[in-house]
């Protein structure tokens, strides 16, 4: 059973939360690679939400390259040495690089940017989830 909050009263759409709840289980390592996720009905289930809005965020994410799915054998969580992490990581570090541009252009420093990755990689450290 997956630990998935979903907020009925948040403006993001139900399936975004869905994506963003699993990406973080993946990034803390909760889920591990080749990890079976839920069935589309047992998430549907378990969450009380339309199974159609389980079925789009895992098409999402596969789509991301964070599942894939076997026909017939449900839905896995993407090895990270697998080739389509090199694309997500390009794009990734593209999107990092626009999101610094943006900050130093709004007036945020290159010192709080760096206290922010700081603090975001220790508390995965302290999760275990990095070296």
């Amino acid at each position: 059973m997956l630990l998935i909050h979903i907020d009925l009263r948040s403006r993001e759409p139900i399936y975004e939360q869905l994506v963003n709840n699993i990406k973080e289980l993946i990034f803390s390592g909760i889920l591990q690679p080749d990890e079976k996720l839920p069935s589309v009905r047992e998430l549907a289930s378990q969450l009380t939400i339309n199974p159609n809005t389980i079925q789009k965020a895992y098409k999402e994410l596969e789509n991301l390259g964070y599942i894939y799915s076997a026909r017939g054998r449900g839905n896995f969580v993407m090895p990270v040495d697998d080739k389509s992490g090199v694309k997500n990581s390009v794009e990734l570090l593209n999107k990092i690089t626009e999101l610094v541009k943006e900050a130093n252009y709004v007036g945020i420093s290159k010192e709080f940017i760096k206290q922010i990755i700081e603090d975001v990689y220790r508390k995965k450290i302290d999760k275990g989830g990095i070296e």
